[in-house]
Parts: C-alpha cells; sequence; structure tokens
C-alpha cells in the first residue's frame, strides 16, 4: 500500500507544479499594478508598487519563491489587499469554513444514503416517487433562492415571533462570533461555543443538506437500483434472505465503491466552503475571501488558496483509491 501510495504522490507532482505555474501565468495577464494605482501613474510610482508587490523579479524566482512557501508551509507573503500574511488569514478562515462544510458534508451524505435505502426498497411505490419529487425539488431550485428564503423565514420571521413571546433570537440573518474561530475558545468554553454555532452557523448548514441531500439522494439511489439486479443479490434472495437485510447489510456494503468516490470528491471543497452561504451568511470562511481576494486581484491569497486546494484535491483522489482496496477485497492498489 505504502508503494502505491508513493507512486502516486511522485506521478502527481509534475502534475501539481504544473497547476501551480498554469494558475500563476493567468494571474500575470493582466497586471495587477495598473488596478491598484489607477490612471495616470508615474514610471516611479509602477516600479515602487512593483517592488512592494514582490512581482518586480523575474518570474523563475517568483515561482521558486511560492513553492519553497509551499513545502515549508510558511505562507509569510502578505495580502495586498488586507496588508496580513497569508498564513495568519488562513489560520482565521479555516475553522469557518469547516464548521460550516464539515456538518454539511457528513449531514447530507447520511441522509442521502438512508432516503435512497429506503426509496430503492419501495422502488416505483409512492414513497419512492415521493422522495423522487422532493429531491428533485431541492436539485432544481437555486443555492441562493434557499438562502434568501431560509434568511426571511427560518431567521427574520422566526426571531421576531420569539421576540414578541420575550425569547432570544434562535438564528442570525448574518455576523459571525470571532471566538469559533479561535480552536482555543472551544477548548474553554465548548458549551458557549456550541451556543454561538447553533446562532450563526445552524441555518447555514441546514440550508446546504436541504440542497445537498436531493443530489445525494438521486445519486445514491440510481446506485442502489442497479446493486438489485446484481447476482449476489439474486443469490442472497434465493437463499431466503429478506428484502430488508439484502437491502441494509448486502446491498449496502457492496455500493459503498460510489458512495466512497461521491463523498471524496466532496472533500477539496470543503476548505473552500459554500461561497453563497458565507457571502450572504456574512461568514469569514476561505470561499468568502477567495471571492474578494479574486475582485481586489490578491496574488498571494489567489495563488496560496488554490495551490492548497489542487493538494487536497490530488490527495483525495489518491486516498480514495486506498479506501477501495480496503472496503472492495476484489480492488488491488497494484
Amino acid at each position: 500500500m505504502w508503494s502505491f501510495i508513493l507512486r502516486r504522490l511522485l506521478y502527481n507532482i509534475p502534475v501539481y507544479l504544473g497547476i501551480v505555474l498554469v494558475v500563476m501565468l493567468i494571474l500575470r495577464v493582466n497586471d495587477p499594478v495598473y488596478a491598484a494605482l489607477g490612471k495616470n501613474p508615474s514610471v516611479e510610482e509602477i516600479q515602487a508598487k512593483r517592488e512592494s508587490m514582490g512581482i518586480d523579479r523575474p518570474f523563475v524566482e517568483q515561482y521558486g519563491r511560492f513553492l519553497k512557501e509551499l513545502v515549508t508551509l510558511d505562507f509569510k507573503r502578505e495580502s495586498w489587499d488586507l496588508k496580513i500574511p497569508v498564513k495568519q488569514l488562513l489560520d482565521r478562515t479555516i475553522l469557518p469554513s469547516l464548521l460550516i462544510t464539515v456538518p454539511t458534508l457528513v449531514t447530507s451524505t447520511i441522509l442521502g444514503i438512508g432516503i435512497a435505502l429506503v426509496a430503492a426498497y419501495f422502488r416505483g411505490r409512492a414513497v419512492d416517487k415521493t422522495l423522487m419529487i422532493l429531491a428533485v425539488l431541492g436539485m432544481s431550485v437555486s443555492y441562493l433562492v434557499y438562502v434568501i428564503v431560509g434568511q426571511y423565514f427560518g431567521a427574520h420571521l422566526l426571531n421576531q415571533s420569539l421576540a414578541a413571546r420575550d425569547l432570544d433570537p434562535l438564528f442570525a440573518t448574518s455576523g459571525f462570533d470571532p471566538a469559533l474561530s479561535d480552536l482555543g475558545t472551544w477548548a474553554r468554553q465548548p458549551a458557549r461555543n456550541a451556543g454561538m454555532w447553533i446562532t450563526y452557523c445552524c441555518l447555514p448548514v441546514l440550508i446546504g443538506v436541504f440542497v445537498s441531500v436531493g443530489y445525494d439522494t438521486r445519486f445514491y439511489r440510481a446506485v442502489m437500483v442497479e446493486e438489485t439486479g446484481r447476482d449476489y443479490i439474486v443469490t442472497a434472495r434465493a437463499k431466503g434472505a429478506g428484502n430488508r437485510r439484502v437491502m441494509f447489510i448486502h446491498m449496502l456494503k457492496n455500493a459503498m465503491i460510489p458512495v466512497i468516490t461521491r463523498v471524496m470528491i466532496s472533500l477539496p471543497f470543503l476548505l473552500e466552503g459554500a461561497i453563497v452561504v458565507e457571502v450572504y451568511f456574512g461568514i469569514p470562511g476561505m470561499g468568502r475571501t477567495l471571492i474578494g481576494a479574486i475582485e481586489a486581484k490578491d496574488f498571494p491569497v489567489i495563488e496560496t488558496f488554490t495551490a492548497l486546494l489542487a493538494g487536497i484535491f490530488i490527495l483525495s483522489n489518491i486516498l480514495t483509491d486506498v479506501l477501495y482496496a480496503l472496503v472492495d477485497p476484489r480492488v488491488r492498489l497494484s
């Protein structure tokens, strides 16, 4: 197994270096100096700005310096827009994104598999048709619509109703408690932070789960229905196994490869976060920060966030193959 992982890592090093190279080249198509200085800057101002941005050096040197940062994970370059080191920005934005995306992924995966099994068990009946209608409804409506509706009905109107009864608001329409970004505060005051998580993060998670479950249910149901025609299912039923045992034990175990595939594909986007949710709920996560960096042409932030996302994507692909071998003995890493 370790030799396989090492081979895959070595194979993907040129791919990763190429991704970083392409990103840096694309960003430099338009000179950021003129965007920062405005119209008609003097030659001295342009040169001074280039030096302060660190783009006055040859491109090869810039590329090498950034690769050194990636290898050492020491992102000491300063954000052009926020004027703080990128490493500090990462420390400040990773946890808010994970507080939204991890609960969304875990909950939607569990619900999606469970609902898909029920739909496949009652295939063609009213229960199956009703669940599929709800799944298609969740898929068909824009994420932004659910965010706006959730903010209005799930936060604004609900909080008004609670205020009329002299109760504290349950969900916030926007905002974020800085203590939620501090692991030390979670260790010292877990109960307080859990309450703050419900206030600022629970509603975005519920919206994300509602949208994701639609996609997951359709996908997992198709997998389960396909599995019903396999030889091992026919054999299990011929031996007298009941439908419930066939569906929830034999079928679920053998359908784990597509489940793993879908979950692992989602992993790289955990750090990026749900951009729409972060923007509209005012959550200072990586997705919202990346959007702001793109608008401000903040090269250090864009390059670092993109490189990390690409690295996680490559590692998740390798981990996917390893998990295939662990859950299915027919798969061999060789």
